[in-house]
């Protein structure tokens, strides 16, 4: 425990000594050495401001102290607390300025630590610009207008100070975007309109750019305009045609029915002419024009067309005249017109009986006052440029003097009673629209109260009196003409007393009227004149007091009966009794219906149309107007109407006709007129053109065969049926010609030579006058006689051997679509191709072969060829043998084979194969084996060749060989024993012989039969010992296990023995063979 103790305060001691050591340092150095705060780094983003716009400097310094940041500007120390514009962050360190140009100087900063000032940071420069900046706004393209497609780049710019971003506004909508650049790559409709620009950086915000207008507009269209005075030309003329757009810089491109024309001599792009200097037929058509601005890329919509008629032949000019009559009098105008229908811009010719008198160009010639010189024959023509037409038809002019008219008593007397009605009648003996003027004892009656006119020639007193006596005369002057006639006849009128009778009519006296048409009722007296006229409605009088008493009807509200009275005089007023009832039946004007006079919906090109347009209720009341888009149509070339003009026809329908049809209503009698019907939309379609095709599928057929054409539209073909044409002829039904129900299908059961040709077919729209072009030709061609069939035989060897490869085509010499049958006999086969072919003939496929060709499916077509005999004999074996004997074995390394075809005396070349292939340069009848050659076991086959028939045979039978060197050493080794065994076995009998003693017989008769004489040997039937080995089979078994057969069985190349050379090793044999390794005894 004390160690612990003393430890302690040994610590503790060395503690307090460290500090009282170092305390008297640390107080030197602070009053001796003061601290300096380090330069600071002044920093901004920008020096260039504007009023009121943000700006920050930063103040810093890489120590960290407890310090003060001091700013200035210009020198002098910036205080934050009388300036609001000025403020400072928490530690001082960064000044943020909104600027004024008041503060527009050089700043600075330092830093003061503990009442030391360090040195000021590097001053920076602040310029304060009094007014925004204004962006400035360019575009890539400066054209007043843009077209679709184009492309156009805004900038926007700054010129003063840097860091701005960029806000770009369309139309006042702010864009989402921010860069200097705002490009359109594509114009369209939704770009045009007012773009501009401003800048920010931070929280200040430039004023905006001016703003610049993008004008975007469809390119103009061009206008074409034809030079000449007119487009309806003859063939010879000159044409010229301009075409105009606003603006510049277009070049123009040509059409003609919307087929652009090449540039040529002809046009002249830049200026925009068409120049056709001898029109042709093939000039005509609808002519256009566009105009294009390469380089922009842009090109307008096609101009206004103009027509292009070019005519073939000259017309023929049409005379009439005005008034039309044959007949007129001295002192009438006549004009005469020339018309051509055809083309415009003539100049008139007038000959009156043949001679010429006058020319003009309105095809006019008016006479003011006809005399006897100018009776005769008119006729004209009409010259254009160097075009002259042949003369008119004529007219003949007659001028005659006017007749004289005749006066008739029409009430049949010329005495009557006052108040009675008096008419005469003034006649002219002919039935020309001539007018009256009527004389009383010379003097002219004009219509009035005391006499009235009728339109038809007659003068009427209608209430006669004392003063209407006298003698009357007539006159007629013919109606708007200047002719008046010499007076008639007179009469003379004597005046009595008679009450008349009233009677009321209406005109018109219809049933029904309609609001805007008027009525007037008019009140007749049997006779005399001077009355007055009461009239009533509903017994209610009416303000009217004339004979005839006109309403102009308004509605429903002019219905009723209507009633009326005479009365004349004014003191004793004389009133006659009330006329009949007339019964007024007015309604509202009916709106009339528009119906296709057909049960089809649509309608073809050429064919008839009929639309009707009528009222609902007495329709034969009206007449119709008819309209197609908006504009009325008249009668023309194609299109007619009925009496009321109730039926529109179309008689031969074209794309022209297309469109939107209505008609409205006019009464016949008067200007009444309805609103017009519901619109009807009339298009023509174009008649397609039948599809002529073959059911048959061959063009070629051949007397007998069947034929099918099938003749079709490709949509609605139900619709419609047809006619059949061969050679232009129209084709009917006959024996062997037949048709399905709508004529769709033509079949000939039995073609002949006659049904050649080219057919086609048209369509006929079924119950309608419609009718197609004609389909395109389809040719038939029909053989005289069937088809020769041709059997090929390749090769053409009636004699063949088994082995050889034949082959059968069957060959048609005309048409296609054969099928084929093969025969052997009557047998057939299963092969269907035009050829029949045997690899590898055998004896059973001797005989006879054909092949018949057919086609078609119900009605089979036949044809068969002839025939083709083949003869298969059996291919001669060849035969392969060893030529090599067992004697030769000891004398030699080799084997000689030989191979022969059996049965065969001609002369053959040999081919030998080892182990299936041919064997080079070895074409004899033997080929020699050696172990050179040969080292391996081999399998040896030989065939037969030569130049005839047959060129080879079959081959041999398989030879294999062995080791003729390791057979021959063991045939050596064995033939060595057996010989001096031999010698061994003659030499002990020898001695035996010699030394031995005499035997007894019987040992002497085993003695003696120890060894074979040869003559018992030539007698045995059993072999040699030797032949036995050498024929042994198991040399020529195939090869076993070392185990099992011992050394001699492992040699790769054992001897070969025939069963030839087996026959050779016999008793029957030569003598060499005979002793080769037998045990032959001496004794004979």
């Amino acid at each position: 425990m004390w160690l612990f103790e003393v430890s302690c305060v040994l610590y503790l001691a060395a503690v307090c000594a460290a500090q009282t050591v170092s305390s008297p340092t640390q107080t030197q150095a602070v009053t001796t050495t003061p601290i300096v705060p380090p330069k600071p780094e002044l920093k901004t983003q920008w020096l260039d401001v504007f009023a009121y716009e943000k700006v920050t400097f930063r103040c810093t310094i890489s120590e960290s102290l407890d310090r003060t940041f001091v700013w200035k500007r210009d020198g002098t120390e910036i205080t934050t607390g009388s300036d609001p514009s000025l403020s400072l962050t928490e530690d001082g360190s960064v000044l943020t300025i909104t600027a004024t140009p008041l503060h527009a100087g050089s700043y600075s900063c330092s830093v003061r630590s503990k009442n030391v000032e360090g040195p000021s940071s590097e001053s920076l420069t602040l310029n304060v610009n009094p007014n925004k900046p204004k962006p400035t706004i360019r575009r890539s393209s400066n054209y007043d207008e843009m077209f679709p497609g184009e492309s156009i780049s805004f900038t926007c710019s700054i010129e003063v100070s840097t860091g701005w971003e960029y806000l770009w506004y369309h139309n006042g909508q702010k864009m989402d975007t921010n860069g200097n650049t705002y490009p359109i790559s594509t114009i369209n409709d939704s770009n045009k309109g007012q773009y501009h620009c401003k800048a920010s950086r931070g929280s200040f915000y430039t004023d905006n750019s001016d703003s610049t207008s993008l004008k975007v507009s469809n390119p103009p269209s061009p206008v074409l305009k034809h030079q000449n005075p007119w487009l309806d030309v003859f063939e010879g003329e000159t044409l010229e045609f301009r075409c105009e757009v606003e603006g510049t810089g277009w070049t123009y491109i040509w059409f003609r029915d919307k087929h652009q024309l090449q540039n040529g001599p002809n046009i002249d792009e830049d200026k925009g002419i068409l120049n056709i200097g001898s029109v042709s037929q093939t000039d005509a058509g609808n002519y256009m024009c566009k105009a294009q601005i390469i380089s922009r890329g842009v090109i307008t919509e096609f101009s206004n067309s103009a027509s292009v008629i070019v005519y073939k032949t000259i017309p023929t000019p049409t005379l009439s005249k005005v008034p039309a009559f044959d007949k007129m009098y001295f002192g009438e105008m006549a004009t005469f017109t020339c018309k051509v229908d055809v083309a415009t811009g003539w100049t008139y010719w007038w000959y009156l009986d043949g001679t010429q008198y006058r020319d003009d160009k309105e095809g006019k010639e008016e006479i003011l006052s006809l005399g006897p010189s100018d009776a005769g024959d008119y006729t004209c023509k009409a010259t254009r440029g160097k075009i002259s037409t042949v003369f008119s038809d004529k007219i003949t002019q007659v001028v005659v003097e006017p007749p004289v008219p005749a006066l008739k008593n029409v009430t049949q007397w010329l005495d009557v009673f006052p108040t009675e009605n008096v008419t005469f009648s003034c006649v002219m003996p002919e039935n020309s629209p001539w007018t009256y003027l009527w004389f009383k004892d010379m003097v002219q009656i004009q219509a009035g109260q005391d006499w009235s006119f009728n339109p038809n020639g007659a003068l009427t007193i209608a209430s006669a009196s004392a003063k209407h006596g006298g003698k009357y005369t007539c006159r007629r002057q013919l109606q708007d003409r200047a002719v008046i006639s010499n007076a008639s006849s007179p009469l003379t009128l004597r005046v009595y007393d008679q009450k008349p009778t009233v009677s009321l009519t209406r005109a018109p006296a219809l049933d029904v009227m309609f609001p805007g048409e008027q009525v007037t009722f008019s009140c007749n007296i049997g006779s005399s004149s001077g009355w007055e006229y009461l009239w009533y409605k509903n017994s209610i009088p009416v303000k009217a007091s004339e004979r005839s008493y006109s309403i102009n009807l308004s509605g429903a509200a002019d219905s009723g009966p209507y009633t009326c009275q005479a009365k004349r005089g004014s003191n004793a007023v004389f009133t006659t009794d009330s006329s009949q009832v007339s019964q007024l039946q007015v309604k509202e004007i009916p709106v009339p219906d528009l119906d296709r006079d057909s049960q089809w919906p649509d309608v073809f090109l050429t064919e008839s149309v009929k639309l009707k347009c009528g009222m609902k209720t007495h329709s034969e009341l009206w007449t119709y107007t008819w309209y197609k888009d908006s504009q009325v149509i008249e009668a023309s070339n194609h299109v007619s109407f009925d009496e009321d003009r109730t039926t529109l026809s179309i008689s031969s329908a074209s794309p022209e006709h297309s469109g939107s049809y209505r008609c409205s209503g006019k009464l016949k009698r008067g200007l009444v007129n309805s609103t017009s019907s519901s619109e009807l939309r009339l298009k023509p379609r174009e008649i397609p053109v039948p599809v002529l095709d073959r059911v048959t599928p061959w063009p070629d057929v051949f007397p007998n065969e069947t034929v099918k054409l099938r003749c079709g539209m490709k949509t609605d073909s139900k619709l419609w049926t047809y006619t059949w044409y061969k050679d232009s002829d129209v084709i009917k039904a006959s024996n062997h010609v037949s048709f399905d129900e709508d004529r769709t299908t033509l079949s000939i059961s039995f073609a002949s030579s006659k049904h050649n040709g080219s057919y086609r077919c048209s369509g006929n729209l079924k119950y309608r006058y419609v009718s197609s072009t004609s389909s395109s030709e389809l040719p038939l061609e029909v053989y005289d006689e069937k088809p020769k069939v041709t059997l090929i035989r390749e090769p053409d060897y009636d004699q063949m051997h088994t082995g050889d490869s034949v082959s059968f085509t069957c060959h048609v010499n005309v048409s296609s679509g054969w099928e084929y049958e093969w025969h052997k006999g009557e047998s057939l086969f299963p092969t269907s191709g035009n050829q029949h072919k045997i690899e590898s003939v055998q004896k059973k496929d001797s005989g006879s072969y054909t092949c018949r060709v057919k086609r078609g499916l119900k009605s089979i077509f036949y044809s068969r060829s002839q025939p083709s005999v083949i003869n298969v004999e059996e291919r001669p074996q060849a035969s392969l043998v060893l030529l090599t004997g067992w004697s030769e074995v000891f004398s030699t390394d080799s084997l000689v084979l030989k191979c022969e075809v059996m049965e065969s005396q001609d002369n053959w070349n040999y081919t030998w194969y080892k182990e299936e292939t041919k064997i080079a340069d070895s074409h004899s009848e033997k080929h020699t084996v050696t172990p050179q050659n040969d080292p391996d076991q081999s399998h040896y086959v030989c065939e037969g060749n030569r130049v005839g028939r047959p060129s080879y045979s079959k081959k041999s039978d398989s030879f294999k060989t062995k080791n003729l060197l390791l057979k021959r050493r063991v045939l050596l080794s064995i033939s060595g024993c057996l010989f001096f065994g031999i010698i061994g076995v003659f030499l002990g009998c020898i001695i035996l012989r010699v030394f031995r003693k005499p035997a007894s017989n019987d040992d002497k008769n085993e003695e003696d039969n120890l060894f074979l004489t040869m003559a018992q040997q030539k007698g045995c039937d059993a072999p040699c010992p030797l032949a036995v080995y050498i024929t042994d089979a198991s040399l020529n078994a195939p090869a076993k296990e070392g185990d099992e057969n011992g050394t001699i069985c492992s040699e790769t190349t054992p001897l070969p023995i025939t069963t030839q050379e087996d026959q050779a090793v016999t008793p029957d044999s030569q003598e060499t063979t005979e002793t080769n390794g037998g045990l032959l005894s001496f004794q004979k």
